[in-house]
């Protein structure tokens, strides 16, 4: 699971801002010819970014290459269980990459169009966000 090897702070405020407006930054295709793109705000946890590149990379069966453009960098705390209000923030359960419209999720090479559309709609699925199978501008057919 993905998760900072270091943090300055154990703990993090929820924050307002984070999702207001859509992605400025790592909205482009970088690194791929094929991408999946989020069309909603939204967290995304460290398990469900693992549930998806296992999906990808059992669909493409070694073939290929994937980048990941997320990474969970933000812990959500979390109280026991029938704990009395007060007392203090609870301690840090997971983490997650806080995602805005129009950020780059996954990207995939080295495959047809048609493997890698299929492998991004399997990752796809294992999100909590809406995406769009997007290609890069000058990728032509090989």
């Amino acid at each position: 699971m993905l998760q900072p090897k270091k943090t300055k702070y154990r703990k993090q405020q929820k924050g307002k801002g984070q999702f207001k407006g859509i992605a400025h930054k790592g909205n482009d295709i970088q690194f791929g010819s094929f991408a999946i793109k989020s069309l909603e705000n939204a967290w995304i946890s460290s398990r469900q970014i693992e549930a998806a590149r296992v999906a990808v990379t059992r669909f493409m069966k070694r073939e290929g290459q994937i980048w990941i453009r997320i990474f969970p960098d933000k812990p959500i705390t979390r109280k026991p269980a029938e704990v009395r209000m007060g007392k203090g923030k609870g301690n840090p359960e997971f983490w997650v990459a806080v995602v805005k419209p129009g950020t780059v999720l996954f990207e995939a090479d080295g495959v047809t169009i048609v493997d890698a559309k299929e492998a991004l709609r399997l990752a796809a699925q294992k999100l909590p966000v809406t995406t769009k199978f997007v290609v890069r501008r000058d990728y032509a057919a090989q």
